[in-house]
């Protein structure tokens, strides 16, 4: 006995090749919680408060413990803006790229943060170079085992 096909657009329609409950290339979609404006405004509100607590806390290391001045109030913000512009570029770079280049980008820039605040401590400058490296490393592993595990080969998310 055959049935009637439904077509595309209608209540039990659903695109080419998938099945119901299921999104573009087969994947299955999850109910979105948030709305597309909360998306907006998360985009720029985690990296700013990132930012502002990374430009806090090299700013406090630069004083030594002394008092606050306007320099070290400048150096601060100085640092927020670096920092919210580089995560900005970083991001916009690495979705662009393979999971390696997404992987290595992604651990440079925590090893490169990481380096940045250590050495506004007053220690060696190799001890810095030893430590961003292995937090660079371990970053890059940790990110290219997901993308490695979670993408197919074509670089397409897969659940």
């Amino acid at each position: 006995m055959a049935h009637a096909v439904p077509a595309r657009g209608t209540s039990t329609g659903t695109a080419p090749g998938t099945s119901p409950g299921t999104g573009t290339r087969g994947r299955t979609t999850t109910p979105d919680v948030f709305g597309e404006r909360a998306h907006k405004v998360a985009k720029w509100a985690v990296p700013v408060t990132i930012g502002l607590v990374y430009g806090y806390w090299a700013a406090s290391i630069n004083r030594h413990g002394g008092p606050i001045t306007g320099w070290n109030l400048l150096f601060g913000f100085m640092t927020v803006l670096a920092f919210v512009v580089l995560f900005a570029v970083v991001r916009a770079v690495a979705r662009r790229l393979p999971r390696e280049g997404h992987a290595v980008l992604w651990g440079a820039f925590a090893g490169s943060a990481l380096g940045f605040l250590y050495s506004q401590s007053g220690v060696a400058m190799f001890t810095c170079v030893v430590v961003s490296l292995l937090l660079a490393a371990a970053v890059f592993a940790a990110l290219f085992y997901r993308y490695y595990t979670h993408e197919d080969a074509k670089g397409q998310q897969v659940t």
